[in-house]
């Protein structure tokens, strides 16, 4: 079926059902969040890309980290200020799937991006006297590249069939952004293959890169146990303590929606929307936080940039 035959001219998005009176006031805590998130990400990119300082491959995935969580940001920010600030519920179809597309395939390229700062870390603390000489700039391109082809291409199979159903149930989705998984389910078509893709696809990705990410830490805790000095080993440990952070935030959350989807039937709905926005707000906008508190360089940095403000250098 094409899309010249689909009955759905628009799908009717939707921000808390039975709150609708008090969308402007629940509009400010989600606004200040997303200014957050902007100026936080912002922030980082500017530091690391100003400070020569910060040019190392753990700063450069860092940056991959902040560029993916200001697109996930800016990818969902328009349709859910719009609804809680003016009520604009409508969204055309493109843009509905375009907007899924890029929701569904940025969270797999995170999740690459997160195991690269494992593979980064690892390299750091098991063999650093090649750390250099292994995570060269041009090998550093690669696994970006790679990283995000894996995340928009491997999403394209079931986006593309999103365009070739005809959707003829109730238009309206239970969110102020479009899901792959809610946009299936109006279609009046064979969805099968749309139900089966995206668990293995999730399993072959967000999954399996959390088990690696976890074996990689297993051997790095191997090699800091090994290490004499009780301050060397403090001193290596506390160089992953962001990373892990940012991983446990970012899998928590994967984890805690998942949950709340499969198991939660008898949760008000209210929650499972709740959880939604938690999934997509929380990690963007504690990992700049969370890198900004616990890594020197970045406290330096921030503190000569506000110097330089406050100057006019």
């Amino acid at each position: 079926m094409m899309w010249s035959n689909v009955s759905a001219t628009y799908f009717l998005l939707t921000g808390f059902p039975g709150l609708e009176a008090a969308h402007h006031w629940i509009s400010i805590p989600f606004f200040t969040v997303y200014f957050s998130v902007l100026l936080g990400n912002s922030t980082l990119l500017y530091l690391i890309k100003d400070d020569h300082n910060l040019h190392e491959p753990m700063y450069y995935f860092l940056a991959m980290l902040a560029g993916t969580d200001l697109m996930v940001t800016l990818t969902t920010m328009p349709t859910v200020m719009g609804v809680l600030w003016v009520n604009y519920r409508k969204i055309y179809p493109g843009a509905c799937f375009m907007q899924a597309y890029f929701i569904h395939s940025l969270s797999i390229v995170e999740s690459g991006i997160l195991l690269a700062m494992a593979y980064d870390r690892f390299i750091a603390i098991r063999n650093p006297l090649r750390y250099t000489s292994i995570l060269t700039n041009t090998r550093l391109v690669k696994l970006g590249v790679g990283i995000f082809l894996r995340g928009f291409i491997s999403i394209m199979p079931v986006i593309a069939r999103l365009y070739l159903f005809s959707y003829c149930h109730s238009h309206t989705l239970n969110h102020a952004f479009c899901l792959h998984q809610e946009v299936m389910t109006l279609a009046c078509a064979d969805i099968t293959f749309n139900r089966i893709y995206p668990v293995i696809l999730v399993s072959l990705t967000v999954f399996l890169d959390s088990l690696i990410i976890l074996f990689s830490y297993i051997l790095i805790l191997k090699t800091v146990l090994g290490i004499a000095s009780a301050e060397e080993r403090a001193k290596a440990l506390n160089t992953c303590m962001s990373h892990i952070c940012c991983v446990l935030v970012f899998y928590v959350t994967v984890i805690g929606l998942s949950f709340i989807h499969r198991f939660g039937k008898n949760v008000p709905h209210v929650v499972h929307i709740i959880m939604s926005y938690v999934y997509f707000l929380f990690p963007p906008l504690m990992n700049p936080i969370i890198y900004s508190i616990k890594t020197k360089q970045i406290q330096s940095g921030i503190r000569h940039l506000l110097s330089k403000q406050r100057f006019g250098n």
